[in-house]
Protein backbone atom coordinates (compact mmCIF):
# COMPACT_ATOMS: atom_id res chain seq x y z
CA UNK A 1 0.00 0.00 0.00
CA UNK A 2 1.64 3.64 -0.97
CA UNK A 3 1.15 6.68 2.03
CA UNK A 4 -1.57 7.87 -0.53
CA UNK A 5 -3.83 5.19 0.72
CA UNK A 6 -3.62 5.77 4.11
CA UNK A 7 -3.62 9.79 4.05
CA UNK A 8 -6.67 9.25 1.30
CA UNK A 9 -8.27 7.33 4.10
CA UNK A 10 -7.21 9.49 6.88
CA UNK A 11 -8.35 12.41 5.01
CA UNK A 12 -11.91 10.92 4.45
CA UNK A 13 -11.82 10.37 8.11
CA UNK A 14 -11.40 13.45 9.18
CA UNK A 15 -14.59 14.94 6.87
CA UNK A 16 -16.49 12.05 8.89
CA UNK A 17 -15.41 14.00 12.24
CA UNK A 18 -15.40 17.07 11.63
CA UNK A 19 -19.25 16.45 9.85
CA UNK A 20 -19.80 14.59 13.21
CA UNK A 21 -18.86 17.68 15.13
CA UNK A 22 -20.76 20.53 12.62
CA UNK A 23 -23.80 18.66 13.42
CA UNK A 24 -23.51 19.44 17.44
CA UNK A 25 -22.54 22.62 17.20
CA UNK A 26 -25.69 25.23 17.86
CA UNK A 27 -27.82 22.64 19.18
CA UNK A 28 -29.20 23.81 23.02
CA UNK A 29 -28.14 21.17 25.81
CA UNK A 30 -31.46 19.55 25.99
CA UNK A 31 -31.57 18.65 22.17
CA UNK A 32 -28.01 17.52 22.41
CA UNK A 33 -28.92 14.98 25.45
CA UNK A 34 -32.42 14.07 24.87
CA UNK A 35 -33.29 10.31 22.99
CA UNK A 36 -34.45 10.87 19.27
CA UNK A 37 -35.28 7.39 18.59
CA UNK A 38 -36.77 4.02 19.53
CA UNK A 39 -32.47 3.12 21.14
CA UNK A 40 -32.35 6.30 22.51
CA UNK A 41 -29.85 7.44 20.22
CA UNK A 42 -28.74 11.13 21.08
CA UNK A 43 -26.24 13.50 19.22
CA UNK A 44 -24.16 13.76 22.33
CA UNK A 45 -24.27 10.00 22.86
CA UNK A 46 -23.03 9.35 19.34
CA UNK A 47 -20.01 11.78 20.23
CA UNK A 48 -19.68 10.21 23.83
CA UNK A 49 -19.28 6.97 21.40
CA UNK A 50 -16.85 7.93 18.62
CA UNK A 51 -14.90 9.09 21.36
CA UNK A 52 -14.27 5.78 22.26
CA UNK A 53 -14.23 4.11 18.76
CA UNK A 54 -11.01 6.60 18.79
CA UNK A 55 -9.61 6.05 21.47
CA UNK A 56 -9.78 2.24 21.45
CA UNK A 57 -8.75 1.33 18.06
CA UNK A 58 -6.26 3.63 17.69
CA UNK A 59 -4.65 3.64 21.02
CA UNK A 60 -5.55 0.35 23.03
CA UNK A 61 -5.21 -1.76 20.06
CA UNK A 62 -1.86 -0.05 18.80
CA UNK A 63 -0.12 -0.19 22.47
CA UNK A 64 -0.66 3.36 22.62
CA UNK A 65 -3.09 4.35 25.17
CA UNK A 66 -5.58 7.02 25.59
CA UNK A 67 -5.53 9.04 28.61
CA UNK A 68 -7.24 9.66 30.87
CA UNK A 69 -8.98 5.77 30.25
CA UNK A 70 -12.50 6.05 28.70
CA UNK A 71 -14.59 3.57 30.69
CA UNK A 72 -17.43 3.10 28.19
CA UNK A 73 -15.93 -0.60 26.91
CA UNK A 74 -15.08 -2.00 30.25
CA UNK A 75 -15.78 -5.29 31.11
CA UNK A 76 -18.69 -4.95 33.50
CA UNK A 77 -19.87 -1.36 33.02
CA UNK A 78 -23.51 -0.74 32.39
CA UNK A 79 -24.79 -1.75 29.18
CA UNK A 80 -25.06 0.84 25.79
CA UNK A 81 -23.27 3.45 28.75
CA UNK A 82 -21.15 4.65 25.67
CA UNK A 83 -24.03 5.86 23.94
CA UNK A 84 -25.71 8.05 26.37
CA UNK A 85 -24.72 11.46 28.33
CA UNK A 86 -24.98 11.07 32.22
CA UNK A 87 -26.72 14.57 33.98
CA UNK A 88 -23.11 14.38 35.31
CA UNK A 89 -21.09 14.48 32.38
CA UNK A 90 -20.52 18.20 30.74
CA UNK A 91 -21.21 17.99 26.77
CA UNK A 92 -18.62 21.09 26.87
CA UNK A 93 -16.38 17.96 28.47
CA UNK A 94 -17.76 15.73 26.07
CA UNK A 95 -17.12 17.15 22.98
CA UNK A 96 -13.73 18.07 24.15
CA UNK A 97 -12.58 14.39 24.84
CA UNK A 98 -13.95 14.06 21.33
CA UNK A 99 -11.36 16.32 19.92
CA UNK A 100 -8.66 14.95 22.22
CA UNK A 101 -9.14 11.26 21.26
CA UNK A 102 -9.01 12.61 17.44
CA UNK A 103 -6.09 14.16 18.01
CA UNK A 104 -4.45 11.10 19.88
CA UNK A 105 -6.01 9.12 16.76
CA UNK A 106 -4.39 11.68 14.56
CA UNK A 107 -0.73 10.81 16.14
CA UNK A 108 -1.02 7.37 16.18
CA UNK A 109 -1.80 7.20 12.07
CA UNK A 110 0.90 9.79 11.52
CA UNK A 111 3.46 7.85 13.77
CA UNK A 112 2.74 4.20 12.20
CA UNK A 113 2.95 2.67 8.57
CA UNK A 114 -0.01 1.38 7.06
CA UNK A 115 1.19 -2.15 7.61
CA UNK A 116 1.40 -1.89 11.27
CA UNK A 117 0.24 -4.59 13.51
CA UNK A 118 -2.34 -4.13 16.31
CA UNK A 119 -4.25 -6.22 18.15
CA UNK A 120 -8.09 -6.07 19.03
CA UNK A 121 -8.97 -8.66 21.72
CA UNK A 122 -12.43 -8.87 20.97
CA UNK A 123 -12.24 -9.28 17.36
CA UNK A 124 -12.12 -13.68 16.30
CA UNK A 125 -9.32 -12.62 14.23
CA UNK A 126 -7.54 -10.33 16.48
CA UNK A 127 -4.85 -9.09 14.37
CA UNK A 128 -5.38 -5.85 12.26
CA UNK A 129 -3.14 -3.68 10.56
CA UNK A 130 -3.37 0.33 10.68
CA UNK A 131 -4.62 0.21 7.25
CA UNK A 132 -7.63 -2.22 8.09
CA UNK A 133 -8.46 0.05 11.38
CA UNK A 134 -8.77 3.27 9.10
CA UNK A 135 -11.24 1.22 6.95
CA UNK A 136 -13.28 0.10 10.41
CA UNK A 137 -13.13 3.24 11.92
CA UNK A 138 -14.05 5.54 8.89
CA UNK A 139 -16.80 3.08 7.84
CA UNK A 140 -18.00 3.81 11.42
CA UNK A 141 -17.75 7.08 11.98
CA UNK A 142 -19.51 7.87 8.70
CA UNK A 143 -22.15 5.57 9.99
CA UNK A 144 -22.51 7.37 12.83
CA UNK A 145 -21.98 10.35 11.14
CA UNK A 146 -25.10 9.40 8.83
CA UNK A 147 -27.25 9.11 12.15
CA UNK A 148 -26.24 12.48 13.34
CA UNK A 149 -27.56 13.71 10.18
CA UNK A 150 -30.66 12.89 10.52
CA UNK A 151 -31.37 12.94 14.20
CA UNK A 152 -30.09 16.97 13.62
CA UNK A 153 -32.36 17.33 10.24
CA UNK A 154 -35.11 16.02 13.00
CA UNK A 155 -34.47 18.77 15.28
CA UNK A 156 -34.00 21.78 13.45
CA UNK A 157 -33.83 21.01 9.53
CA UNK A 158 -29.74 21.66 9.47
CA UNK A 159 -28.72 18.91 6.76
CA UNK A 160 -25.73 17.99 4.97
CA UNK A 161 -22.11 17.57 4.97
CA UNK A 162 -20.71 20.76 6.48
CA UNK A 163 -21.72 24.84 7.12
CA UNK A 164 -20.77 25.84 3.67
CA UNK A 165 -21.30 21.98 1.48
CA UNK A 166 -25.35 20.73 2.53
CA UNK A 167 -25.00 18.67 -0.89
CA UNK A 168 -28.20 19.28 -1.52
CA UNK A 169 -30.59 21.86 -3.73
CA UNK A 170 -30.90 24.85 -2.06
CA UNK A 171 -34.62 24.78 -1.44
CA UNK A 172 -36.91 27.11 0.96
CA UNK A 173 -39.06 25.13 3.48
CA UNK A 174 -42.43 25.19 0.86
CA UNK A 175 -40.22 23.45 -1.90
CA UNK A 176 -39.01 20.46 0.29
CA UNK A 177 -42.68 20.09 1.86
CA UNK A 178 -44.06 19.79 -2.00
CA UNK A 179 -41.04 17.34 -3.09
CA UNK A 180 -41.75 15.07 0.45
CA UNK A 181 -45.47 15.27 -0.63
CA UNK A 182 -44.69 13.73 -4.22
CA UNK A 183 -42.61 11.03 -2.38
CA UNK A 184 -45.60 10.29 0.19
CA UNK A 185 -48.09 10.19 -3.39
CA UNK A 186 -45.45 7.88 -5.07
CA UNK A 187 -45.35 5.69 -2.44
CA UNK A 188 -49.16 5.52 -1.72
CA UNK A 189 -49.83 4.96 -5.51
CA UNK A 190 -47.30 1.99 -5.88
CA UNK A 191 -48.81 0.26 -2.72
CA UNK A 192 -52.32 0.97 -3.54
CA UNK A 193 -53.12 3.27 -0.36
CA UNK A 194 -55.30 5.81 -1.00
CA UNK A 195 -53.99 9.21 -1.70
CA UNK A 196 -54.10 11.51 1.35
Amino acid sequence: MTIDTKQKLHTYLREAREAVLWKADGLDEYDLRRPLTRTGTSVLGLIKHLSLVEAWYFGDCFDRPFEPHLTGWDEGGEEENDMWATAQESSTDLIATYRAAIAHADATIEALDADAVGHVPWWKTGEVTLHSMLVHVLSETARHAGHVDILREGLDARAGMSKGNTNQGDHDDDWWAAHCARIEAAAREATGLPEK
